[in-house]
């Protein structure tokens, strides 16, 4: 009995398939276990292309699949590998606006401030990079629509910052996901059983983030 190469082609295709399923797996159930994450399964993107098939997406590789199901917080490990098993090779999103918002500013202000941060010894949550160069700083829900007002009483309200902030409907592409086909995201901070559920205030550290990205 002989096999043919096309049969070992795709016996090393099935392979990789399953290998990708059970590896994103994992990931997904240490974000919904052990982190109180809920993870969405995302789309891919090469060459600017996204894998949803929409011609004119406005954001490649970086949104939801729409018949993909979503991962729960608290999800059994179980329910993670059924998930991935049917979108093997998706990427992981964290929806935001939940467990935390995020305040985003460019990479190189925001590794400056991380360091400022940790010598002042402020409260500081998991923060991510992107292969974009912005730096994601994990805060409790609410800085979103709290901002103007927060930049208002600190006098930062007429700066102009390169700082912003999502809220409830938006993504962000979890580690070690592709982004966009420009690569991983990474972590600087990366999450912790304290404050991964429980992000600081983003007043905390909005301060130092305002300040250095108007030196900047």
């Amino acid at each position: 009995m002989g096999f043919t190469i096309g049969g070992i082609r795709e016996m090393r295709s099935g392979s990789r398939r399953r290998d990708r399923a059970a590896a994103g797996a994992t990931a997904v159930a240490e974000y919904t276990g052990l982190w109180g994450w809920a993870v969405a399964p995302g789309a891919r993107a090469a060459a600017g292309v996204c894998s949803c098939g929409d011609a004119g997406c406005a954001a490649p590789g970086a949104h939801p699949l729409d018949f993909a199901r979503e991962v729960p917080a608290g999800a059994a490990p179980g329910v993670a590998a059924e998930v991935w098993a049917e979108v093997p090779g998706a990427s992981m999103l964290l929806p935001v606006g939940r467990t935390f918002d995020v305040l985003d500013v460019a990479e190189p202000a925001g590794r400056h401030a991380l360091v400022r941060m940790e010598r002042m010894g402020l409260p500081l949550g998991p923060v991510a990079v992107t292969p974009t160069g912005r730096t994601q700083f994990l805060v409790a829900p609410g800085a979103a629509n709290g901002l103007p007002g927060l930049l208002y009483r600190m006098g930062w309200d007429d700066a102009d910052l390169d700082l912003r902030a999502f809220g409830p409907g938006s993504y962000i592409t979890a580690p070690p996901s592709d982004l966009g086909g420009l690569g991983p995201v990474r972590w600087l901070r990366p999450p912790v059983t304290d404050t991964a559920v429980t992000p600081p205030q983003a007043r905390l550290l909005l301060g130092t983030l305002a300040y250095i990205c108007h030196r900047s």
